[in-house]
Protein backbone atom coordinates (compact mmCIF):
# COMPACT_ATOMS: atom_id res chain seq x y z
CA UNK A 1 0.00 0.00 0.00
CA UNK A 2 3.06 2.30 0.51
CA UNK A 3 4.47 1.57 -2.85
CA UNK A 4 0.94 2.19 -4.36
CA UNK A 5 1.22 5.51 -2.75
CA UNK A 6 4.57 7.00 -4.71
CA UNK A 7 3.09 5.01 -7.49
CA UNK A 8 0.23 7.21 -7.70
CA UNK A 9 2.39 10.57 -6.90
CA UNK A 10 4.02 9.37 -10.60
CA UNK A 11 0.99 8.51 -12.33
CA UNK A 12 -0.39 11.93 -11.90
CA UNK A 13 3.07 13.46 -12.44
CA UNK A 14 3.25 11.71 -15.81
CA UNK A 15 -0.59 13.15 -16.73
CA UNK A 16 -0.06 16.36 -15.41
CA UNK A 17 0.67 17.54 -19.20
CA UNK A 18 -3.17 17.41 -19.44
CA UNK A 19 -3.32 20.63 -19.13
CA UNK A 20 -7.48 20.92 -19.03
CA UNK A 21 -6.95 18.88 -16.14
CA UNK A 22 -5.17 21.77 -13.89
CA UNK A 23 -8.38 24.28 -12.34
CA UNK A 24 -5.90 26.39 -10.44
CA UNK A 25 -3.20 26.64 -8.24
CA UNK A 26 -1.18 29.06 -6.47
CA UNK A 27 2.49 29.77 -5.78
CA UNK A 28 3.82 31.27 -2.23
CA UNK A 29 6.97 32.50 -0.65
CA UNK A 30 6.96 32.98 3.28
CA UNK A 31 9.31 34.39 5.32
CA UNK A 32 10.06 33.44 9.53
CA UNK A 33 12.16 35.39 11.64
CA UNK A 34 12.09 34.75 15.54
CA UNK A 35 14.02 35.73 18.23
CA UNK A 36 15.13 34.12 22.17
CA UNK A 37 15.87 35.72 25.16
CA UNK A 38 19.29 34.54 26.96
CA UNK A 39 17.45 32.33 29.54
CA UNK A 40 16.03 30.44 26.88
CA UNK A 41 17.39 26.66 26.05
CA UNK A 42 15.91 27.30 21.96
CA UNK A 43 18.68 30.35 22.04
CA UNK A 44 21.61 27.72 23.06
CA UNK A 45 20.48 25.38 20.21
CA UNK A 46 19.66 27.87 17.54
CA UNK A 47 21.05 31.58 18.64
CA UNK A 48 19.69 34.98 19.55
CA UNK A 49 17.55 34.93 16.13
CA UNK A 50 16.45 32.45 13.27
CA UNK A 51 15.79 33.36 9.82
CA UNK A 52 13.65 30.51 7.84
CA UNK A 53 12.40 31.07 4.06
CA UNK A 54 10.10 28.55 2.64
CA UNK A 55 7.75 28.34 -0.98
CA UNK A 56 5.41 26.41 -1.61
CA UNK A 57 3.59 25.46 -5.64
CA UNK A 58 -0.28 23.98 -5.37
CA UNK A 59 -1.75 22.91 -8.58
CA UNK A 60 -5.42 21.90 -7.88
CA UNK A 61 -6.40 19.02 -10.70
CA UNK A 62 -9.88 17.71 -11.09
CA UNK A 63 -12.22 16.10 -13.65
CA UNK A 64 -14.88 13.66 -14.16
CA UNK A 65 -18.53 14.01 -14.85
CA UNK A 66 -21.59 14.70 -12.60
CA UNK A 67 -22.56 12.55 -10.33
CA UNK A 68 -18.40 11.63 -10.14
CA UNK A 69 -15.71 13.94 -9.94
CA UNK A 70 -12.17 13.44 -8.61
CA UNK A 71 -9.65 15.74 -6.92
CA UNK A 72 -6.05 16.08 -6.70
CA UNK A 73 -3.64 18.62 -4.88
CA UNK A 74 -0.10 18.73 -5.38
CA UNK A 75 2.31 20.69 -3.63
CA UNK A 76 5.93 21.32 -4.05
CA UNK A 77 7.70 22.61 -0.51
CA UNK A 78 11.12 23.75 0.18
CA UNK A 79 12.41 25.24 3.38
CA UNK A 80 15.71 26.87 4.44
CA UNK A 81 16.88 28.29 7.18
CA UNK A 82 18.52 28.36 10.70
CA UNK A 83 15.05 25.98 12.80
CA UNK A 84 14.78 23.17 10.03
CA UNK A 85 18.01 20.83 11.92
CA UNK A 86 16.13 21.03 15.35
CA UNK A 87 13.18 20.85 13.62
CA UNK A 88 14.08 17.11 12.40
CA UNK A 89 15.59 16.44 15.78
CA UNK A 90 12.64 16.93 17.66
CA UNK A 91 10.79 15.21 15.22
CA UNK A 92 8.46 17.99 14.84
CA UNK A 93 6.30 18.83 18.01
CA UNK A 94 4.41 21.38 19.50
CA UNK A 95 7.77 23.71 20.04
CA UNK A 96 9.23 23.72 16.47
CA UNK A 97 6.68 21.98 13.54
CA UNK A 98 8.15 20.03 11.10
CA UNK A 99 9.20 21.80 7.90
CA UNK A 100 7.25 19.54 5.56
CA UNK A 101 4.22 17.28 6.47
CA UNK A 102 4.71 13.37 6.60
CA UNK A 103 3.36 10.43 5.51
CA UNK A 104 4.44 7.92 8.09
CA UNK A 105 1.10 7.45 10.17
CA UNK A 106 -0.95 7.82 6.99
CA UNK A 107 -2.68 4.93 4.90
CA UNK A 108 -1.03 6.21 1.64
CA UNK A 109 2.71 7.54 1.31
CA UNK A 110 2.20 10.36 -0.65
CA UNK A 111 5.20 12.43 0.04
CA UNK A 112 8.80 11.99 -1.20
CA UNK A 113 11.46 14.09 -0.29
CA UNK A 114 13.58 15.17 -2.95
CA UNK A 115 16.66 16.43 -1.42
CA UNK A 116 17.40 17.52 2.39
CA UNK A 117 20.75 18.70 4.22
CA UNK A 118 21.21 20.35 7.59
CA UNK A 119 19.24 23.28 6.02
CA UNK A 120 17.22 23.02 3.67
CA UNK A 121 14.90 20.31 2.40
CA UNK A 122 13.08 19.83 -0.88
CA UNK A 123 9.69 17.33 -0.94
CA UNK A 124 6.89 16.96 -3.27
CA UNK A 125 3.67 15.25 -1.83
CA UNK A 126 -0.35 14.53 -2.67
CA UNK A 127 -2.15 16.73 0.00
CA UNK A 128 -5.46 15.53 -1.64
CA UNK A 129 -6.35 12.51 -3.62
CA UNK A 130 -10.09 11.48 -3.23
CA UNK A 131 -12.97 10.27 -5.91
CA UNK A 132 -16.43 12.07 -4.89
CA UNK A 133 -20.15 10.68 -5.66
CA UNK A 134 -22.23 14.17 -5.65
CA UNK A 135 -25.92 12.81 -5.51
CA UNK A 136 -28.92 15.41 -4.96
CA UNK A 137 -29.04 14.19 -1.27
CA UNK A 138 -25.69 11.68 -1.19
CA UNK A 139 -21.97 12.94 -0.99
CA UNK A 140 -19.12 10.04 -0.84
CA UNK A 141 -15.83 10.99 -0.85
CA UNK A 142 -12.57 8.35 -0.50
CA UNK A 143 -9.27 9.37 -0.44
CA UNK A 144 -6.97 11.60 1.00
CA UNK A 145 -9.24 14.73 1.81
CA UNK A 146 -9.77 16.93 4.57
CA UNK A 147 -12.23 17.89 7.08
CA UNK A 148 -13.56 21.05 9.50
CA UNK A 149 -15.96 19.91 12.71
CA UNK A 150 -16.51 22.27 15.07
CA UNK A 151 -18.13 26.03 16.20
CA UNK A 152 -14.82 27.11 17.60
CA UNK A 153 -13.39 30.43 15.75
CA UNK A 154 -10.42 30.93 17.58
CA UNK A 155 -9.82 27.74 19.56
CA UNK A 156 -11.69 24.70 18.47
CA UNK A 157 -11.20 21.06 20.95
CA UNK A 158 -14.03 19.28 17.93
CA UNK A 159 -11.98 19.57 15.09
CA UNK A 160 -9.62 17.06 16.37
CA UNK A 161 -8.53 16.73 12.40
CA UNK A 162 -5.50 18.18 11.91
CA UNK A 163 -6.22 21.71 13.16
CA UNK A 164 -4.54 25.06 12.27
CA UNK A 165 -2.65 26.27 15.39
CA UNK A 166 -5.00 29.25 16.87
CA UNK A 167 -2.31 31.56 16.20
CA UNK A 168 -1.38 30.77 12.52
CA UNK A 169 -2.09 33.43 9.78
CA UNK A 170 -2.05 31.52 6.84
CA UNK A 171 -4.96 29.34 7.22
CA UNK A 172 -6.19 28.45 2.95
CA UNK A 173 -5.71 24.43 3.53
CA UNK A 174 -5.65 22.20 6.14
CA UNK A 175 -3.43 19.07 5.87
CA UNK A 176 -5.28 16.07 4.70
CA UNK A 177 -5.40 12.48 5.95
CA UNK A 178 -6.65 9.37 4.41
CA UNK A 179 -10.25 8.76 4.63
CA UNK A 180 -14.00 7.83 3.59
CA UNK A 181 -16.39 10.46 4.17
CA UNK A 182 -20.27 10.82 3.74
CA UNK A 183 -22.93 13.28 4.06
CA UNK A 184 -26.79 12.74 3.63
CA UNK A 185 -28.75 15.89 3.53
CA UNK A 186 -32.39 15.61 4.79
CA UNK A 187 -35.42 17.08 3.30
CA UNK A 188 -35.42 19.50 6.30
CA UNK A 189 -31.91 20.76 5.51
CA UNK A 190 -30.62 18.63 8.93
CA UNK A 191 -28.06 16.90 8.22
CA UNK A 192 -25.82 14.01 9.19
CA UNK A 193 -21.88 13.45 8.40
CA UNK A 194 -19.71 10.60 8.88
CA UNK A 195 -16.03 10.01 8.75
CA UNK A 196 -13.46 6.87 9.04
CA UNK A 197 -9.68 7.73 8.63
CA UNK A 198 -7.14 5.69 8.59
CA UNK A 199 -3.78 5.36 10.18
CA UNK A 200 -0.60 3.86 10.63
CA UNK A 201 0.99 3.09 14.20
CA UNK A 202 4.09 3.90 14.90
CA UNK A 203 5.66 0.07 13.68
CA UNK A 204 4.12 1.20 10.02
CA UNK A 205 0.61 -1.23 10.85
CA UNK A 206 -2.81 -0.74 9.87
CA UNK A 207 -3.90 -0.91 13.41
CA UNK A 208 -7.67 0.11 14.33
CA UNK A 209 -6.33 1.39 17.58
CA UNK A 210 -5.21 4.76 15.57
CA UNK A 211 -8.14 5.41 13.36
CA UNK A 212 -11.06 7.58 13.86
CA UNK A 213 -14.71 6.47 13.27
CA UNK A 214 -17.07 9.77 13.98
CA UNK A 215 -20.57 10.50 13.22
CA UNK A 216 -22.12 14.38 13.24
CA UNK A 217 -25.90 15.19 13.15
CA UNK A 218 -26.55 18.81 12.08
CA UNK A 219 -30.01 20.19 13.03
CA UNK A 220 -31.83 23.60 12.54
CA UNK A 221 -34.21 24.56 15.07
CA UNK A 222 -35.75 27.51 14.22
CA UNK A 223 -33.17 30.07 14.03
CA UNK A 224 -31.01 27.84 16.03
CA UNK A 225 -28.17 25.58 15.03
CA UNK A 226 -27.51 22.23 16.90
CA UNK A 227 -24.41 20.09 16.54
CA UNK A 228 -24.13 16.09 18.23
CA UNK A 229 -21.19 14.29 17.45
CA UNK A 230 -19.87 10.31 18.47
CA UNK A 231 -16.41 9.64 17.71
CA UNK A 232 -13.78 7.02 18.56
CA UNK A 233 -10.69 8.91 17.98
CA UNK A 234 -7.80 6.33 18.27
CA UNK A 235 -8.77 4.35 21.85
CA UNK A 236 -10.86 7.38 22.81
CA UNK A 237 -14.55 7.57 22.89
CA UNK A 238 -15.64 11.30 22.18
CA UNK A 239 -19.36 13.00 22.65
CA UNK A 240 -19.88 16.42 21.81
CA UNK A 241 -22.62 18.88 22.33
CA UNK A 242 -22.62 22.07 19.88
CA UNK A 243 -24.66 24.78 18.36
CA UNK A 244 -24.72 28.84 17.81
CA UNK A 245 -28.10 31.21 18.00
CA UNK A 246 -28.15 34.50 17.72
CA UNK A 247 -28.36 37.30 20.81
CA UNK A 248 -29.38 40.53 19.43
CA UNK A 249 -27.30 41.91 16.94
CA UNK A 250 -24.59 39.06 18.03
CA UNK A 251 -23.82 35.64 17.00
CA UNK A 252 -23.18 32.48 19.69
CA UNK A 253 -21.19 29.52 19.22
CA UNK A 254 -20.09 26.97 21.46
CA UNK A 255 -18.77 23.31 22.06
CA UNK A 256 -19.42 21.16 24.94
CA UNK A 257 -17.05 17.58 24.42
CA UNK A 258 -16.23 14.78 26.89
CA UNK A 259 -13.25 12.79 26.06
CA UNK A 260 -13.21 9.14 27.66
CA UNK A 261 -9.59 7.70 27.71
CA UNK A 262 -7.76 4.96 29.60
CA UNK A 263 -6.32 7.28 31.75
CA UNK A 264 -9.33 10.14 32.78
CA UNK A 265 -12.55 11.41 31.62
CA UNK A 266 -12.11 15.45 30.28
CA UNK A 267 -14.56 17.53 29.90
CA UNK A 268 -13.92 20.15 27.13
CA UNK A 269 -15.53 23.62 26.26
CA UNK A 270 -15.23 26.49 24.05
CA UNK A 271 -17.80 29.62 23.67
CA UNK A 272 -17.20 32.43 21.51
CA UNK A 273 -19.27 36.08 20.57
CA UNK A 274 -19.17 37.68 17.61
CA UNK A 275 -20.50 41.23 16.08
CA UNK A 276 -20.05 43.66 13.75
CA UNK A 277 -20.52 47.28 13.53
CA UNK A 278 -18.90 49.79 11.73
CA UNK A 279 -16.41 52.04 13.06
CA UNK A 280 -14.81 55.35 11.75
CA UNK A 281 -16.18 54.60 8.61
CA UNK A 282 -14.72 51.33 8.42
CA UNK A 283 -16.50 47.89 8.41
CA UNK A 284 -15.43 45.82 11.77
CA UNK A 285 -16.05 42.45 13.35
CA UNK A 286 -15.10 41.13 16.18
CA UNK A 287 -14.83 37.49 18.11
CA UNK A 288 -14.32 36.98 21.60
CA UNK A 289 -13.95 33.38 22.87
CA UNK A 290 -13.45 31.39 26.17
CA UNK A 291 -12.08 28.30 25.74
CA UNK A 292 -11.47 25.39 28.76
CA UNK A 293 -8.97 22.68 27.80
CA UNK A 294 -10.07 19.74 30.11
CA UNK A 295 -6.71 17.67 29.20
CA UNK A 296 -4.52 21.01 30.31
CA UNK A 297 -2.54 21.28 33.25
CA UNK A 298 -2.54 23.77 36.00
CA UNK A 299 0.64 26.20 35.90
CA UNK A 300 2.63 24.11 38.96
CA UNK A 301 2.69 20.93 36.93
CA UNK A 302 3.66 22.25 33.32
CA UNK A 303 7.37 20.60 34.65
CA UNK A 304 5.66 17.23 34.81
CA UNK A 305 4.82 17.54 31.42
CA UNK A 306 5.65 13.80 30.35
CA UNK A 307 3.08 12.48 33.53
CA UNK A 308 0.10 13.24 31.79
CA UNK A 309 0.07 11.25 28.48
CA UNK A 310 -3.18 12.23 27.17
CA UNK A 311 -2.08 15.57 26.91
CA UNK A 312 1.35 15.18 25.13
CA UNK A 313 -0.29 12.41 22.99
CA UNK A 314 -2.52 15.34 21.22
CA UNK A 315 0.58 18.16 21.31
CA UNK A 316 2.65 15.48 19.60
CA UNK A 317 -0.13 14.50 16.99
CA UNK A 318 -0.63 18.60 16.19
CA UNK A 319 -4.05 18.19 17.59
CA UNK A 320 -3.97 20.43 20.50
CA UNK A 321 -1.45 24.03 20.81
CA UNK A 322 -2.04 24.74 24.74
CA UNK A 323 -0.80 23.51 27.78
CA UNK A 324 -2.82 25.25 30.18
CA UNK A 325 -6.40 24.88 31.28
CA UNK A 326 -8.42 28.21 30.48
CA UNK A 327 -7.97 30.99 27.62
CA UNK A 328 -9.42 33.92 27.10
CA UNK A 329 -8.58 35.30 23.54
CA UNK A 330 -10.12 38.25 21.26
CA UNK A 331 -9.78 38.97 17.46
CA UNK A 332 -10.90 42.00 15.23
CA UNK A 333 -11.12 42.09 11.69
CA UNK A 334 -10.53 45.88 10.22
CA UNK A 335 -11.45 46.60 6.83
CA UNK A 336 -8.27 49.69 6.26
CA UNK A 337 -9.77 49.71 2.75
CA UNK A 338 -11.84 47.06 0.47
CA UNK A 339 -8.16 45.56 -0.52
CA UNK A 340 -6.33 45.72 2.92
CA UNK A 341 -7.66 44.05 6.04
CA UNK A 342 -6.02 44.34 9.54
CA UNK A 343 -6.17 41.95 12.47
CA UNK A 344 -4.89 42.32 16.17
CA UNK A 345 -5.05 39.16 18.06
CA UNK A 346 -4.80 38.93 22.18
CA UNK A 347 -4.51 35.02 22.97
CA UNK A 348 -4.45 34.92 27.38
CA UNK A 349 -3.77 31.79 29.15
CA UNK A 350 -5.76 32.85 32.30
CA UNK A 351 -4.13 30.26 34.88
CA UNK A 352 -0.26 31.78 34.40
CA UNK A 353 -1.34 35.23 33.35
CA UNK A 354 1.00 34.86 30.05
CA UNK A 355 -0.23 35.47 26.39
CA UNK A 356 0.51 36.16 23.01
CA UNK A 357 -0.29 39.85 21.12
CA UNK A 358 -0.53 39.14 17.43
CA UNK A 359 -1.16 41.97 14.59
CA UNK A 360 -1.71 40.46 10.80
CA UNK A 361 -2.70 41.83 7.99
CA UNK A 362 -3.59 41.15 4.71
CA UNK A 363 -3.70 42.99 1.60
CA UNK A 364 -4.15 42.29 -2.47
CA UNK A 365 -1.78 43.92 -4.22
CA UNK A 366 -3.68 42.95 -7.26
CA UNK A 367 -6.64 40.59 -8.12
CA UNK A 368 -3.99 37.20 -8.42
CA UNK A 369 -1.54 38.50 -6.31
CA UNK A 370 -1.49 38.62 -2.11
CA UNK A 371 0.55 39.60 0.99
CA UNK A 372 0.05 37.92 4.57
CA UNK A 373 2.48 39.25 7.51
CA UNK A 374 2.41 39.46 11.65
CA UNK A 375 4.10 40.46 14.12
CA UNK A 376 3.92 38.49 17.35
CA UNK A 377 4.68 39.24 20.68
CA UNK A 378 4.66 36.87 23.25
CA UNK A 379 4.39 37.93 27.20
CA UNK A 380 4.38 36.49 31.04
CA UNK A 381 6.73 35.42 33.20
CA UNK A 382 9.67 32.45 33.51
CA UNK A 383 8.04 29.18 33.66
CA UNK A 384 4.58 30.18 32.27
CA UNK A 385 3.42 28.96 28.91
CA UNK A 386 3.89 32.03 26.50
CA UNK A 387 6.89 33.73 28.51
CA UNK A 388 8.67 29.83 28.70
CA UNK A 389 8.02 26.55 29.63
CA UNK A 390 10.32 24.92 31.70
CA UNK A 391 13.36 23.09 30.45
CA UNK A 392 14.72 19.97 31.88
CA UNK A 393 18.18 22.18 32.49
CA UNK A 394 18.20 24.40 35.43
CA UNK A 395 17.96 28.25 34.86
CA UNK A 396 16.29 27.65 31.41
CA UNK A 397 12.83 27.44 29.92
CA UNK A 398 11.87 27.54 26.61
CA UNK A 399 11.09 31.28 25.44
CA UNK A 400 10.36 32.97 22.23
CA UNK A 401 10.58 36.32 22.01
CA UNK A 402 9.26 38.83 19.20
CA UNK A 403 8.88 37.49 15.51
CA UNK A 404 7.80 38.47 12.36
CA UNK A 405 6.22 36.66 9.23
CA UNK A 406 5.53 37.81 5.57
CA UNK A 407 4.05 35.39 2.68
CA UNK A 408 3.84 36.49 -1.10
CA UNK A 409 0.99 34.66 -2.52
CA UNK A 410 0.43 34.04 -6.39
CA UNK A 411 -2.75 32.80 -7.48
CA UNK A 412 -3.54 31.69 -10.95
Amino acid sequence: MRKAGAAIVVLLLSTASHADWIERGHLKGQYLGATYPEDSLLRDALGASTHDGSGELRLLFGGGQQPWRWHADYQVLVQSGDTLALSETLGGNFLIPAAVPNDDHRLLDLTKIVDDGARHVLAHRLDRLHLDYIGTKTVLKIGRQAVSWGNGLIYNPVDFFNPFDPAAVDTEYKTGDDMLYGQYLQDSGNDLQGVWVWRRDDHGDTSTSVNTEALKYHAFIGEQELDVLVARHFEDDVIAFGGSAALGGALVRGDLMVTDTAEDTYLSAVVNLSYSWTWGGHNVSGVVEYFHNGLGLHEAEYTQLEAHPDLLARLQRGELYTVGRNYLAGNLTVEISPLFQLFPTLFLNLGDHSGLGQVSGRYDLSQNVQLLFAVNVPFGEDGSEYGGLPAPVPGKDFAAGPGIFGQLAWYF
